[in-house]
């Protein structure tokens, strides 16, 4: 009885000790900001395929600017340059989706990890002409006509914000980074962006945006920490 009490109690010193020393996710959010005048954009023309017009009500605007209420910002690519371990993240088995509805890339910018399967779809009815202007992936250029709906892609290596376009319809272009670790996240007009699951460290934060160019941050963390961080893009003056 004596020696099952004292096994017990070791058992319970060693799970203690266990829970001790397991570290705490920490967690980095905030929000991207626009300020200044917005510029004004002419609407995009699609006459040349009347197919993209039919899946439109209205005009078309271009996505290289998108804002919400308050002038948030979507479509920026945050996420850390310096500070992460040094190790292989696996892909989630989660698919990433591009889809070409409407003759327009859904979403514009995306974060993938290296190995993760990329679908890409379309459901316009009309050709489509995929091209990856990837450098340290390979670069591929798929036609995909109207009974070609979707097809699957892998990058195999790291390679940050190449340009996907279409060669049929020339205003057609999404940005894709292919991150070798998991710390990403891209933003919605409501311009929001969430990190988790990060352990305790120092760390340099990145904002990118296809036309204002990148803004950095640093950040320390302690075991299961929130911080937030947030930035503002403004227009250049010239």
């Amino acid at each position: 009885m004596k020696s099952k009490i004292m096994i017990f109690l070791l058992s319970l010193t060693l799970g203690a000790s266990a829970l001790s020393s397991m570290a705490l996710a920490g967690t980095i959010t905030g929000t991207v900001n626009y300020e200044g005048e917005v510029p004004r954009f002419k609407p995009i023309k699609m006459e040349a395929d009347p197919m993209c017009l039919t899946h439109h009500s209205g005009e078309v605007m271009p996505q290289s600017l998108i804002l919400g209420e308050g002038q948030t910002m979507a479509n920026v690519f945050v996420h850390i340059v310096s500070g992460v371990a040094k190790k292989a993240y696996p892909p989630p088995a989660q698919t990433a989706v591009i889809d070409q509805k409407g003759c327009m890339y859904d979403p514009h910018v995306l974060g993938v990890m290296v190995g993760q399967t990329v679908k890409i779809l379309n459901p316009d009815g009309t050709l489509h002409n995929v091209h990856a202007l990837s450098k340290v992936n390979p670069e591929f250029n798929l036609a995909m006509p109207k009974f070609r709906t979707e097809v699957e892609k892998k990058f195999e290596k790291p390679e940050f914000m190449f340009l996907l376009k279409c060669d049929v319809h020339p205003w057609m272009g999404a940005w894709i980074s292919v991150m070798d670790h998991p710390y990403f996240n891209v933003t919605k007009p409501d311009g929001k962006f969430i990190i988790n699951d990060l352990p305790a460290g120092n760390y340099e934060i990145e904002a990118w945006h296809e036309k204002l160019g990148v803004q950095k941050q640093t950040v320390t963390l302690a075991d299961g920490e929130s911080k937030e961080l947030n930035f503002t893009f403004v227009k250049p003056s010239n």
